[in-house]
């Protein structure tokens, strides 16, 4: 019987350090979601600015000559 709860406890153990495991794997899937999400917004805010630079360059080609 000795042996048993042994074994017992320690799958116990072993099982709660998987599910922490699994938790702690899950939030950094997601964070590396938003994180994703996150750098396809700021690359669009960069082709933005590089558009409104073009503009910019074309207009300013134009007034010096």
């Amino acid at each position: 019987m000795a042996k048993n709860d042994k074994l017992k406890q320690v799958s116990v153990k072993i099982g709660s350090a998987m599910g922490k495991a699994n938790r702690k794997a899950h939030k950094i899937a997601a964070a590396g979601s938003v994180a994703q999400e996150e750098l396809h917004a700021i690359g669009k805010q960069v082709e933005a600015l590089k558009k409104q630079l073009q503009a910019t360059t074309k207009r300013l080609k134009k007034a010096i000559s």
